[in-house]
């Protein structure tokens, strides 16, 4: 009996290291795309183009943000084709039942990741290359919705709550659920929601960092009101994670030795939820480094700070270095013995990584952007 106990267990064991990995839980809210398939009356089409004739400023902010480049991005499209091309992506990167080329009839599976597909005679190819276009956050049942109602606009439109409460349709694809038997996470996979939570009680602020207020004219000619810019600025935009971090460099004699003692503190104070936050590739790294007067290096230190999954047999949190709201994390490295008399140059260097080259490398993604950058450089002489 214990033998086919443990020949059980070990076959079961081996089908969980090569199985198809889900890394997180497909709910109602997102298990099929938005069924907007028609423009408003007064418009022409769904596409964000159709907009930006008269809401030019913001087609424009769209236009450079991460939201129009969801399905065109290079890293996803590599990425996706390595994970196996799964339709429920296709949910998020290109919301709109137009955007794709099938229908989603069903699902062969509890999980919903076999979904029954049949093609779709509505596909548009330009609109699915738009990603998260106008349409996804703003067309509803033959409206456009948004935080005003009494618009002169050429079309019908309806004051829609959801579009002021600081983290409106963010929810949609933002808020991914991880609870199921066989996963253990402290956080869910890009748990950005349940990050701000840990952190705060004053409520969920998307919009407050990523949706800049401004006021101006929704539209061309309009009259000017408050508003939010669509720029959804993050990871991909250096100044913006720049203002998210506080670093402090400190050097101090060790007392009675002569020693030097670098000390490096880095503060998340600008971001409610971790920085960095989102897929568990991004993290940042700490390096410093001790050179002589020729710049020989006399002692070099990397620290990173990144979330560490297990993923298989089962999926689970190991540990989590990043840097949680007002919580500061100090990096601390004495100077050798050899270097107290002679002059010593200290560099530190943090920087903010978008995706680590080890899996860069497995998924053959050849990127032509660079996939980190530095945050912050310093550099003085110790003695």
């Amino acid at each position: 009996m214990a033998y086919v106990l443990a020949l059980a267990t070990a076959v079961f064991l081996a089908y969980r290291m090569v199985r198809p990995m889900n890394i997180f839980v497909v709910s109602e809210e997102f298990e099929r795309p938005i069924p907007v398939t028609t423009a408003p009356s007064g418009l022409l089409s769904l596409s964000a183009t159709e907009c930006g004739v008269c809401h030019s400023e913001i087609y424009n902010e769209w236009s450079g943000s991460m939201h129009a480049r969801a399905w065109t991005d290079p890293y996803f499209q590599v990425d996706f084709a390595f994970d196996g091309s799964q339709q429920i992506c296709l949910n998020c990167h290109t919301p709109l039942q137009n955007q794709q080329e099938n229908l989603v009839l069903g699902f062969r599976d509890r999980a919903k990741f076999r979904p029954i597909l049949a093609p779709n005679d509505g596909f548009d190819a330009a609109l699915q290359n738009q990603g998260v276009t106008c349409a996804v956050c703003h067309v509803r049942n033959g409206v456009v919705i948004g935080p005003y109602g009494d618009t002169a606009a050429p079309h019908p439109t309806r004051r829609d709550p959801m579009m002021t409460e600081g983290m409106g349709t963010c929810r949609n694809c933002h808020v991914v659920s991880g609870k199921r038997w066989d996963t253990f996470y402290r956080i869910p996979p890009c748990g950005t929601v349940a990050e701000i939570r840990e952190s705060t009680d004053d409520g969920i602020d998307c919009t407050g960092c990523h949706m800049p207020d401004v006021v101006r004219p929704a539209s061309d000619g309009a009259i000017a009101r408050p508003g939010r810019k669509h720029l959804w600025k993050g990871g991909h935009d250096p100044d913006t994670v720049r203002r998210a971090l506080r670093v402090r460099v400190n050097l101090e004699a060790v007392k009675n030795t002569g020693n030097r003692r670098v000390s490096v503190a880095l503060t998340n104070v600008g971001a409610a939820h971790y920085l960095p936050t989102g897929t568990p590739d991004r993290h940042l790294t700490v390096e410093m480094r001790l050179t002589d007067g020729t710049g020989v290096p006399l002692k070099e230190e990397t620290y990173t700070l990144r979330r560490t999954i297990l993923w298989r047999p089962f999926i689970m949190d190991l540990w989590d270095t990043r840097l949680p709201r007002h919580q500061p994390r100090t990096f601390v490295f004495t100077s050798p013995p050899d270097a107290d008399s002679q002059p010593v140059n200290l560099e530190v260097v943090v920087r903010y990584h978008l995706l680590e080259q080890a899996r860069r490398r497995r998924i053959g993604y050849e990127n032509r952007e660079p996939i980190s950058y530095t945050l912050y450089r310093e550099e003085r002489q110790v003695n």
